[in-house]
């Protein structure tokens, strides 16, 4: 007798969510990026090597942090450098290694949209329960494998 596992149904269910939610707090994020000049993905950068000891990120971290093949977090990087928000460094350890490294002019921009990003993303957070509960449970996940002094977040 077969007894029907409905475990992958509630995972395909689930991610779905997850996508539909992650796409809409995607399009509120642009709305608010977009009087700045930047996506998502471009802030996402930013922020990174913001993060960074020098702001620094190798071309290959950088295309991990924002979730983009190699040839797509090149033509971005172009483009970032382009608007002078970012520069390439040859690394000092390794001569065929290529560095991102934010300008002057990166941190500046980073600056003036980060209000605006950071009261969306709580805003987006206090007014949907399920994306408030399930960032609350993906933070606690990060947080166990990460020092204390990182702890924290953007709503505090």
């Amino acid at each position: 007798m077969y007894i029907p596992d409905d475990s992958s149904e509630v995972r395909v269910r689930g991610w779905r969510t997850l996508a539909a939610l992650h796409c809409d707090l995607e399009r509120t994020l642009e709305g608010v990026l977009r009087p700045h000049g930047l996506s998502v993905v471009e802030y996402t950068v930013l922020e990174a090597l913001a993060r960074q000891d020098g702001w620094h990120l190798r071309m290959k971290q950088l295309a991990r942090v924002a979730a983009l093949s190699d040839s797509a977090a090149t033509r971005m990087v172009n483009r970032l450098e382009a608007r002078g928000l970012l520069a390439r460094v040859l690394c000092t350890t390794d001569r065929r290694g290529v560095s991102t490294e934010l300008t002057a002019a990166g941190r500046d921009l980073l600056a003036a949209a980060r209000p605006a990003h950071d009261a969306a993303l709580c805003r987006a957070l206090e007014e949907s329960p399920l994306i408030g509960e399930l960032a609350a449970l993906l933070g606690s996940l990060a947080e166990a494998g990460r020092p204390a002094k990182d702890a924290g977040g953007v709503c505090n």
